[in-house]
């Protein structure tokens, strides 16, 4: 799979770069899958990323959108893992921001042997907690610490090992206890440090390694408007990041690389992400999973889609037809006369399902849905966004970075890259919009949600406290400003409806002076 040449961002006559978003799914060439149903396995259930499924798209919480593996760059004996749920999150839109939610058990899965089981499991669980009921306001003031008593409604988090064999637990560790989860970014006058508060949610944990919980700027780059017939058929609107600007709700873990692996001599590792929660009779129910990106979105036909979601990695071989026989190359062909690959495509078998043979495929590996890393490969010094493709081992699908361009590399796999049919097929968006972070947990702080102009005439700051401050007093307080409530104005929270209220409060002050476990 590997290439010695080096490929430059995009290539190829415009007509057929806009064909890389028609393939946001192509690396889900390895993602079909059956529910299957051991004794550990969650009670199977019908609803993963970015609205990829019917079910899924109306419970955004337990939504996973991707998930990232790869060798930390800054401390080469560890490795990191990041999960996103809760998709397409605008800044401003308050008053209730976005939480993880309390009823669901956010998963990630490590398979270390290659049989399409997980043998270790971390699970993430949330409790929010409310400081003040009389308000609608997320803060009440402007926010300097996770403790800050302005903080309304805070998030708290658990972390679990779980070790298992065969789908038997063997052994459970709390490894983390009331973590603190980095809020969401209302905005300036609200959260006028991000950044500190960002450092503040980097906890250590019981054995080693760190983890992170809180809001991050969406890291998948791609154009993502395919759906509007494959760009129209015409590609006039190739190019744009459509998930520049919205915000994700991020899980991060970093532990030394020798406690996810089995022996030294196998440094391959499988991962992938689940969501369950309860359904209406107690029981633990999985609605969501993710290993490769946009596993479910093009790839699975509609009547897959939700019962992959619900479904196992040792079960992925019941539709393999939709890998050996994909739509979308067929759909490229008829819409823009680019030849098909034949079939069947055993190259996306082989690829991902199994992995790439002399880099992340496992010996005697069962076939499955899972982003896999071989972890002795050191981190590039130079990664090329193609990673694999462009003769840079320590990328995707080797894991995937956060810098990976997984929508160009996919689409020149499913068109035919590894079979004869060499491409630079691309969608024009070669980077994400921000920067990542050089070190734990990498992903960019998220996107504020006073990231608009000034109003003219106006300055930064917490302008609104300092001029108001107790004037905004309900009727009954003290005036003294020590009350939460006095502080109604303080917060981007509360959006276009606080300044409203603002206003009202002024010129009434002028005038009158809330089962079981499957494992």
């Amino acid at each position: 799979m590997t290439s010695t040449s080096t490929r430059t961002a995009v290539h190829g006559p415009a007509w057929r770069r806009g064909l890389a978003a028609c393939v946001c799914g192509a690396l889900a060439a390895g993602g079909l899958a059956a529910a299957g149903v051991t004794a550990l396995e969650p009670r199977a259930a019908t609803a993963s990323s970015h609205r990829e499924a019917p079910l899924i798209s109306g419970q955004p919480q337990y939504d996973n959108t991707d998930v990232y593996a790869f060798v930390s760059p800054d401390k080469p004996d560890t490795t990191t893992i990041v999960a996103n749920w809760l998709p397409f999150q605008e800044p401003a839109g308050g008053p209730n921001f976005y939480t993880f939610a309390d009823d669901a058990r956010y998963d990630l899965h490590i398979d270390n042997d290659g049989d399409a089981q997980g043998e270790l499991l971390y699970r993430f669980t949330f409790d929010t907690h409310r400081r003040n009921g009389d308000t609608f306001l997320y803060n009440t003031g402007p926010v300097t610490s996770l403790d800050d008593p302005d903080l309304n409604i805070t998030q708290t988090y658990d972390v679990e090992l779980l070790k298992l064999h065969d789908q038997k637990l063997v052994s459970r560790t709390k490894v983390a206890d009331d973590l603190p989860v980095a809020p969401s970014d209302v905005g300036r006058a609200s959260m006028p440090d991000y950044g500190t508060l960002r450092d503040q949610a980097v906890r250590k944990l019981k054995g080693g390694g760190q983890a992170f919980a809180g809001q991050a700027d969406d890291p998948f780059f791609l154009d993502l408007r395919v759906f509007d017939l494959l760009y129209g058929g015409n590609l006039t609107e190739v190019g744009r990041d459509t998930l520049k600007g919205y915000n994700v709700n991020s899980i991060a873990l970093q532990v030394p690389t020798n406690a996810l692996l089995r022996s030294a001599d196998q440094p391959v590792v499988g991962i992938w992400s689940t969501t369950q929660r309860k359904d209406a009779h107690g029981d633990w129910t999985q609605v969501s999973r993710l290993g490769n990106p946009l596993v479910n979105e093009v790839v699975n036909p509609q009547k897959d889609k939700d019962r992959f979601n619900a479904s196992s990695p040792w079960n992925d071989g019941d539709f393999l037809k939709n890998v050996t026989a994909p739509e979308l190359p067929k759909l490229i062909e008829q819409i823009y006369r680019i030849k098909a690959p034949a079939e069947p495509r055993n190259d996306l078998v082989d690829v991902f399902l199994k992995g790439v043979k002399g880099l992340n495929r496992p010996p005697h590996v069962r076939p499955a849905e899972e982003l896999r890393l071989n972890t002795s490969v050191r981190p590039s010094d130079d990664p090329k966004r193609l990673g694999v493709l462009d003769g840079d081992d320590a990328g995707f699908p080797n894991g995937r970075r956060l810098t990976d361009d997984v929508i160009d590399a996919s689409l020149q796999v499913v068109e035919g890259e590894l079979v004869g049919a060499e491409n630079d097929l691309g969608d024009a968006v070669d980077a994400n919009d921000k920067e990542f972070g050089k070190a734990f947990p990498y992903v960019a702080e998220p996107t504020s949600g006073s990231r608009g102009p000034l109003a003219k005439g106006t300055k930064g700051g917490n302008d609104v406290r300092n001029q108001l401050g107790d004037a905004l007093a309900p009727a009954g307080s003290d005036g003294g400003g020590t009350d939460d409530t006095t502080l109604i104005a303080l917060s981007a929270a509360s959006g276009a409806v606080g300044f409203l209220l603002v206003a009202a409060g002024l010129l009434w002050w002028r005038g009158h002076r809330r089962g079981r476990d499957a494992y």
